[in-house]
């Protein structure tokens, strides 16, 4: 059985996702993750990527590197909408398309929500935040209990086509049912 991990960033996982996911033209992750918002950029050797704002989120305490077996593949957020009100939301990037469809992303999301969890006092939801071209991730939300909150209908343009932005989420209490089953 493959181990999956959730770990800091370090030089050398930050050099494997470059690799994975920020040296190549359009590489497959693109497709899904927010591609109408046309922000990705290719960065042709490691240092330029190091110093990016990119590698200085993914070295924040907002993120995680997810591991299968030590290797990484990929990434797992969170942001506050609103810290006062306590409205926070993830986020998961897999960047190794060969990991796709393989649970990676699940088992690494539901360490996530229980890191979370368990670490964040009075937190009473988790946010996440999709578009209706990615049924993968809305499987997976639906997979952790996730409740459809919101569908925002055809506020997605991408590719002359228009999406819905789908909104999930997830309380307290429904994810420890979850976890007991």
């Amino acid at each position: 059985m493959e181990k999956v991990s959730l770990t800091q960033f370090t030089e050398n996982s930050l050099k494997e996702v470059w690799q994975q996911g920020f040296s190549v033209n359009q590489p497959a992750w693109t497709k899904f993750n927010a591609p109408y918002f046309n922000d990705y950029q290719k960065f042709t050797d490691f240092k330029s990527f190091k110093e990016s704002t990119i590698a200085k989120f993914l070295l924040s305490e907002a993120c995680r590197c997810i591991t299968v077996n030590n290797q990484p593949i990929g990434m797992v957020s969170k942001d506050w909408i609103d810290k006062q009100t306590r409205w926070l939301e993830i986020g998961i990037v897999i960047y190794d398309s060969s990991k796709w469809s393989g649970g990676y992303g699940t088992t690494a999301l539901q360490i996530w929500i229980n890191h979370i969890f368990q670490s964040t006092d009075k937190l009473e939801h988790i946010g996440l935040t999709t578009w209706s071209g990615n049924p993968s991730m809305m499987h997976v939300a639906e997979k952790l209990g996730f409740q459809k909150e919101a569908q925002i209908r055809k506020v997605r343009y991408y590719n002359g086509k228009y999406y819905d932005s789908m909104k999930y989420g997830i309380l307290r209490d429904e994810w420890k049912n979850v976890c007991k089953n």
